[in-house]
């Protein structure tokens, strides 16, 4: 289906309908010419889309396409300034295009822009009905099986156990684990969705391999130079490095390593070029009291020979066998069940072209099980799978056709979100929220009823991982909410194939994205050159992936690229002369009238913004977290009408927010909303946000001196739809101020509660389940002073908490039991436990990092893990909460 026609039908018929202020169309006088657009472009997508199905017989479709999927974009722009334009003025109370005479100009330029769009559809549809049959049903009905309903989606989580990996683990075990003294090599060789990286994983996480290794190291080498390789491997080894000189990292990681016995695994290796392996294998020690080993994955049997790997020691996993691939596939596809002998038979003919690639099963399975469990429905996904798959299963092309076959079955926005991920490099690891805001600026989701536009992301990025078309890679083990995530290597290939046929990003014949004059999505490496974008009308987004400095000044070619929509600068460095390049960069940011996703996060000489921003009418999404020089926000910051995410958390150098925060009516999310002291003139307190009715998600951060005043104890309970509420106390001591802390009411509408350094002795006593019956996830963290828990936090006996998660890190003094906390939590499900020595009989360990999970089966052992046994399996535990 054409990317373009379907994203513009959406954005005219949801976004343009639903959220285009009716200021706009009754003021301007051309809701006229809006209905007429929107009539002529459904008319042309029915061409288009028949056109779509015969390319083999009309070849002007590709054209065509193209030609529209400019329009688009032409009519999304308009769309978008006079949204931004309704609320710019709306904010101010004005009347604009009545009388200004910016408003008149702005009228003008409407109207002909409308007019001009307008004549080209409709010669596009004079044009698109001379080459197709006039007698095309323009009103087909959808085909069956395309609604979900009644069907609950597939989760990974059913089918995390691997499959058909006993043998090769037993063959590893075989090879790795007898003790002789020597440092092995091994190799394990494939093709590209075959199991490799899955079974060195299970075998890394295997008790008795964690068991005979004392120090464990992963490293992807696909993502990482020699420099980057070393560096990652002292992070692992949680050695502390400060220089950039190969020698001096690779003697710090042989001293790590001497006299112990050491597991490394190099996941997809690719080439040996430069001579890298050898200079790091030659620094790590191989004595002879040792029982150490190396284990490398690689898609090439020459690369891992000359990586000193004896043919003997090369393992090829094989495709699994009938009953393996089976058990895989109805896992996925009926979650285990299955009840109607004729879906079996045609769901091993499906399996049959699959050829044993647990990647090509699970995918088929994915998409299988968002579909009725009907016979026509499995017989014509069946014939639709190319034959080449089935004959050739070791095939590149065939397995990528498979995955294709996935993507065509994504709803539209979830092929829009998919579709960004061809800028990010191989194997790169991508945080959700950078994609969230990305999806969101350019108005790939959008808040849907109460749902806000967030939450409609993970819900997107959920879905793609439940199709098995990306990875989690971090996540809350809680709920597994999803924090980084992902893209295989084959899925990948086959986006950007896609990406380059719908002209979504430049790429060049690697398949690594470039800038054009074409580009309309850039992900910026450090190899990206940006003076090819002179010229450049098109580009909707560009962030920083791999790189950290960008040259900036009025004259070069980025300076006059004036369409972004997203632009993350996240952890950037300005050159030597940066106060003249950070002027010239805001310069032109504050010019890029339709942007709606600024980040400048972890920028650390960033120390002030510039009144100008708020010239930034459509701006959405402002994150400046991490700017630790930060020292000023302008008041100007208060003038951005649709702004809904403000986020300064851990700007340190921050001491409060600018007065008028209460003008950002849309405001959804607030982090680092500083507490001031009582002094501070024109500084921003707790009653100032009143007005802040939309707000989901509150982080409050205490300063030295921070006071709540008397007439603030009850704001929060104001926030009618505020989901989430995190206080970062700042280890305060204040009496006064802990006094009033105690005494505030937090709304019934929480579900998720964070408290951090706090100083009391006891919870604040509105922590209670009366006074928050909707929690469901509770975290106390980072207090040296918290002995117990209040009196009304533990409830009564008609009156106990709803909470499912619990989360204690860092309380050294807390005394509670496991029974106390069992009776006050009756429906926990999940517990999180870090250095709490004091706790006494959990279930699961206290004094380094445990968690206990409850079995979901009441003949199960419950879940309990020391995370420090298993530090790879839960790597980051401290980041999911």
């Amino acid at each position: 289906m054409i990317e373009g026609v379907d994203t513009a039908i959406e954005i005219l018929t949801k976004v343009l309908v639903d959220k285009v202020d009716a200021q706009v169309k009754y003021v301007l006088g051309f809701e006229h010419e809006f209905e007429t657009m929107k009539e002529n472009l459904k008319t042309l997508q029915s061409y288009l889309n028949d056109m779509e199905k015969h390319k083999d017989k009309y070849k002007t479709v590709e054209d065509a396409s193209a030609k529209l999927r400019e329009l688009i974009y032409r009519i999304d722009d308009l769309v978008v300034d006079c949204q931004n334009r309704a609320e710019h003025e709306k904010m101010k109370n004005n009347n604009w295009s009545s009388i200004s005479p910016r408003g008149l100009y702005f009228r003008n330029r409407v109207g002909k822009s409308l007019a001009e769009i307008n004549r080209e559809i409709s010669i596009m549809i004079d044009k698109t009905f001379k080459v197709i049959s006039p007698v095309i049903d323009l009103s087909k009905s959808e085909e069956v099986g395309n609604s979900d309903s009644g069907r609950e989606l597939w989760t990974p989580d059913t089918i995390a156990e691997p499959f058909g990996l006993a043998q090769d683990t037993s063959t590893l075990k075989e090879w790795i684990l007898p003790c002789n003294g020597s440092l092995k090599l091994i190799g394990i060789v494939g093709m590209g969705g075959l199991g490799k990286t899955t079974l060195t994983q299970k075998f890394y996480n295997d008790r008795v391999v964690c068991s005979r290794f004392s120090m464990k190291i992963w490293v992807c080498k696909s993502t990482l130079d020699e420099l980057e390789t070393m560096k990652r491997i002292l992070q692992q080894l949680e050695m502390e490095y400060h220089e950039s000189d190969r020698n001096v990292l690779l003697r710090r990681i042989r001293e790590a390593l001497i006299n112990k016995n050491y597991l490394i695994v190099m996941d997809d290796v690719w080439s040996i070029v430069g001579g890298w392996w050898n200079r790091i294998f030659e620094g790590l020690p191989k004595s002879e009291n040792q029982c150490s080993c190396i284990i490398i994955t690689s898609r090439n049997e020459d690369v891992v020979k000359r990586m000193g790997v004896e043919k003997e020691r090369i393992h090829q996993p094989k495709p699994l066998s009938d009953k393996e691939g089976w058990s895989l596939f109805c896992k996925a596809a009926f979650k285990g069940e299955y009840k109607d002998p004729e879906l079996e038979r045609v769901g091993k003919n499906i399996l049959k072209k699959c050829g044993g690639l647990p990647l090509a099963i699970k995918t088929i399975g994915g998409l299988l099980s968002s579909k009725l469990q009907l016979l026509s429905v499995w017989q014509a996904i069946s014939e639709d799978l190319p034959q080449i798959f089935a004959d050739e299963c070791n095939s590149h092309d065939s397995l990528l056709a498979t995955l294709q076959r996935s993507y065509d079955d994504l709803p539209l926005k979830l092929k829009r979100c998919i579709l960004c991920f061809a800028i990010y490099p191989e194997d790169y690891e991508i945080e959700f929220d950078q994609l969230a805001n990305w999806w969101i600026g350019e108005g790939f989701v959008y808040q849907k009823g109460k749902k806000i536009a967030r939450k409609m992301a993970l819900e997107c990025l959920s879905e793609l991982i439940s199709r098995c078309l990306v990875e989690a890679v971090r996540k809350r083990n809680y709920d597994g909410r999803v924090y980084s995530c992902k893209m295989h290597d084959m899925i990948r290939e086959m986006i950007i194939k896609v990406a380059k046929e719908e002209s979504f990003c430049s790429l060049d014949g690697n398949n690594a994205n470039i800038a054009t004059i074409h580009s309309r999505r850039l992900g910026v490496t450090n190899e990206t050159l940006l003076q090819p974008l002179d010229g450049n009308s098109k580009l909707r987004a560009l962030l920083l992936t791999k790189a950290n400095c960008i040259g900036f000044t009025r004259k070069v070619a980025l300076a006059k690229v004036k369409t972004l929509r997203v632009l993350d600068l996240s952890h950037v460095k300005f050159e030597k002369s940066s106060e003249f390049c950070e002027n010239d960069m805001w310069h032109w940011i504050t010019s890029l009238k339709r942007l709606a996703y600024l980040s400048f996060q972890d920028v650390a000489n960033l120390t002030k913004l510039p009144r100008s921003v708020k010239k930034l009418w459509g701006l959405q999404i402002l994150v400046l977290a991490e700017c630790k020089n930060l020292k000023q926000l302008p008041r100007s910051i208060t003038s951005l009408p649709k702004l809904i995410v403000l986020d300064v958390g851990n700007c340190t150098s921050l001491s409060y927010l600018p007065l008028g925060l209460s003008k950002l009516s849309h405001l959804q999310e607030l982090y680092g909303f500083k507490i001031p002291d009582t002094t501070t003139p024109n500084a921003c307190h707790l009653r100032d946000l009143k007005g802040l009715r939309e707000l989901r998600v509150l982080q409050l951060d205490v300063m030295d001196g921070s006071m709540i005043e008397e007439d603030e104890l009850t704001v929060l309970e104001q926030f009618q739809q505020l989901r989430m509420l995190v206080i970062n106390a700042g280890d305060h001591k204040d009496k006064v101020f802990l006094e009033r802390l105690n005494k505030m009411s937090p709304p019934k509408s929480l579900e998720e509660l964070y408290l951090r350094h706090f100083s009391g002795n006891t919870t604040p006593e509105w922590i209670a389940p009366e006074l928050l019956d909707r929690l469901q996830y509770l975290c106390i963290e980072e207090s040296n002073m918290l002995q117990h828990m209040s009196d009304r936090f533990r409830g009564s006996k008609g009156n106990k908490w709803k909470i499912e998660g619990l989360c204690l890190k860092f309380l050294p003094k807390l005394e509670e039991t496991w029974e106390e906390i069992k009776s006050a939590m009756p429906g926990l499900k999940y517990v999180d436990v870090s250095h709490c020595s004091s706790l006494e009989s959990f279930t699961c360990p206290v004094k380094n990092i445990g968690f206990w999970r409850k079995p979901e089966e009441e003949n199960e052992e419950p879940d309990v893990v020391s995370l420090m046994e298993e530090h790879h399996q839960c790597h980051h535990a401290d980041d999911m909460n």
